[in-house]
């Protein structure tokens, strides 16, 4: 899925004052802990995107949840913002940019690791430190299970894929017959 560059830039705005006031990681906490609240709540997130409700209610709405949420005054302005712009539907994406601005300055890189079969704590450790060794950086790896990959492994590092699950090569295997009749 492609990330819009609107929601990019707001990301920018953010983090940038952010840095300024050396609280990355806090924002980040505050940004993450709004944007998993509207998840979580089917209700008010359908409220605070829906744009037959009126702006001053969903700003009312805000400010209690920001209360009870602490939200420092940057943030509970950026939302108000995203309100204000129709952007608060973004949130997410803007979430996704910010961690990627914050990544990158703290020499993070998430790997998302999908296997057919479980990987022993061992395993996982060694594949850890062989990622960390190939990107030059710390890896937060996430490992999902998905059996129908039948066998082998899929990393997904940034925008770069690398496919050696059994399925990936069926498929290829496929194509190549059909090319041939």
């Amino acid at each position: 899925m492609k990330r819009s560059e609107i929601s990019k830039r707001y990301a920018k705005a953010i983090f940038d004052i952010a840095r300024e006031e050396g609280k990355s990681e806090e924002y980040f906490a505050e940004l993450k802990g709004f944007n998993d609240l509207l998840e979580q709540n089917a209700s008010l997130k359908g409220f605070m995107v829906n744009p037959v409700f009126a702006k001053a209610d969903k700003m009312i709405v805000l400010d209690q949840v920001a209360d009870k949420a602490a939200l420092s005054p940057i943030m509970r302005n950026f939302l108000r913002i995203l309100i204000e712009k129709g952007r608060i539907g973004s949130l997410a994406e803007i979430q996704d940019w910010y961690q990627e601005s914050l990544d990158r300055i703290s020499g993070r890189v998430r790997v998302q690791v999908v296997t057919a079969y479980k990987l022993s704590a061992d395993l996982e450790e060694k594949l850890r430190l062989k990622m960390e060794e190939v990107t030059g950086k710390q890896v937060e790896m996430n490992v999902e299970r998905d059996q129908s990959l039948i066998g082998g492994i899929v990393v997904k590092v940034g925008d770069t894929l690398y496919d050696g699950s059994i399925l990936a090569q069926l498929n290829s295997i496929r194509e190549l017959l059909r090319e041939e009749i």
